[in-house]
């Protein structure tokens, strides 16, 4: 098994948390917390957390046919896109299933940045090789080139270091001087200042409204982290971890690719309700096909659910069943405890998913004991079974 990579955050994190906390995740070794799970989310919320996103893939796509490249791989128009701006999307094989979702930057005339998953850059890099060896989808002539921008050798390489909450924007405006309150959702800034060569991006991944992610150069990112810390101190701003990274984008019913996307159940973006993102009224990309008859034919959904219990209920946990009247209508794909509630994300069958609809969970087995009991360890949709606890459907997305 392959050993765990460090960010360039790693000692940051072992001297904030103690290496107790720090677990693999995606292939690098990344802080699960640092005060608690709930301090961190309850930052975000109300203040600002800082996030170590340093793991994640970031590609530069550069020449002359670069965003003729990434129109062809990408599922949403490309062209639409002018310097400054992003653009959420997907990559697709040709038989429709998703490599990854990915947020393409326009950063110059034929210069775009993609950034991807940690736990899919091999996977994204050796595609985009592929398509360009084989020739899926795109001209045989197009110029273009994809450097990894990891690559801390490069005079403008870049790794990503998330600011989410009320007090981001603010925080920002006293480190470097420049009010970002005022950009749109997925419009972006580069600046100059203090030593650092940035790109300030109006994106993230906690359903916050105020969020931003900065794009630091891997050797100035410690530097980057310290000092948005300090500057942030009076403003609330703390570090924050996996663990409530996880709780904020479940609270806010955001997808994680392998539960909500793709995964066991071959999510598609219809279903994660992101068909926006996949343009169908384009003259082609790959996977198109599919994805039109994706589109057309599906009978579950992702719906977000919340379930009432304080300290003592049992957590729901992955794959347990969902039900309405006694029958199994999908399953949990995540959960995370706020406050008194539990939010899940769930794959249920589409009809069923109206807000304020009534629904039970069913438990499955944790363990050989249970299984003793009578209690089932897998289930089926449209299996009769007993309610555990009850919840409800509500909207699919929320802001804070």
């Amino acid at each position: 098994m392959t050993e765990a990579k460090k960010t360039v955050l790693f000692e940051k994190h072992a001297e904030l948390t103690g290496k107790a906390q720090i677990v693999p995740f995606a292939g690098w070794f990344m802080p699960l917390w640092y005060q608690s799970i709930a301090a961190e989310h309850s930052a975000v919320r109300k203040t600002a957390g800082i996030f170590d996103c340093t793991h994640m893939a970031v590609l530069k796509v550069v020449g002359k046919d670069a965003a003729n490249f990434l129109n062809a791989v990408a599922t949403n128009e490309i062209s639409m896109l002018s310097p400054g701006k992003a653009q959420y999307s997907y990559l697709l094989t040709p038989t429709g299933d998703i490599i990854d979702d990915i947020i393409v930057y326009y950063i110059d005339v034929d210069n775009f940045m993609v950034v991807a998953n940690a736990s899919n850059e091999q996977k994204v890099k050796d595609w985009f090789n592929k398509v360009g060896v084989d020739k899926i989808g795109i001209d045989k002539n197009w110029q273009y080139k994809i450097i990894d921008l990891k690559d801390s050798s490069l005079p403008d390489a870049k790794v990503d270091i998330a600011l989410q909450g009320p007090a981001s924007a603010e925080c920002i405006k006293k480190t470097f001087g420049v009010d970002v309150g005022t950009l749109k959702p997925l419009n972006f800034i580069q600046i100059r200042d203090k030593g650092f060569d940035l790109i300030i991006s109006r994106t993230g991944y906690t359903g916050a409204k105020i969020s931003f992610e900065i794009f630091v150069h891997p050797l100035k990112a410690v530097e980057l982290w310290d000092l948005l810390l300090e500057k942030g101190k009076d403003l609330g701003v703390i570090p924050c971890g996996l663990g409530s990274r996880d709780s904020l984008r479940i609270e806010a019913g955001l997808p994680l690719y392998g539960h909500e996307l793709a995964g066991d159940f071959n999510i598609s973006p219809f279903q994660a309700g992101y068909g926006w993102a996949v343009k169908l009224n384009k003259k082609n990309f790959i996977g198109k096909d599919v994805a039109t008859k994706q589109s057309q034919n599906f009978d579950t959904e992702v719906a977000r659910l919340k379930i009432i219990g304080g300290k003592g209920i049992r957590p729901i946990r992955q794959f347990d069943g969902i039900l309405i009247d006694g029958r199994c209508i999908g399953y949990v794909l995540s959960c995370a405890g706020v406050n008194d509630v539990q939010i899940a994300l769930a794959l249920i069958e589409k009809k069923y998913n109206n807000n304020e609809q009534q629904i039970g969970v069913y438990y499955l087995a944790r363990n050989q004991g249970h299984i003793q009991q009578g209690r089932k360890d897998k289930v089926v949709i449209g299996e009769k079974l007993d309610t555990d606890i009850k919840g409800s459907v509500v909207e699919r997305f929320e802001k804070f």
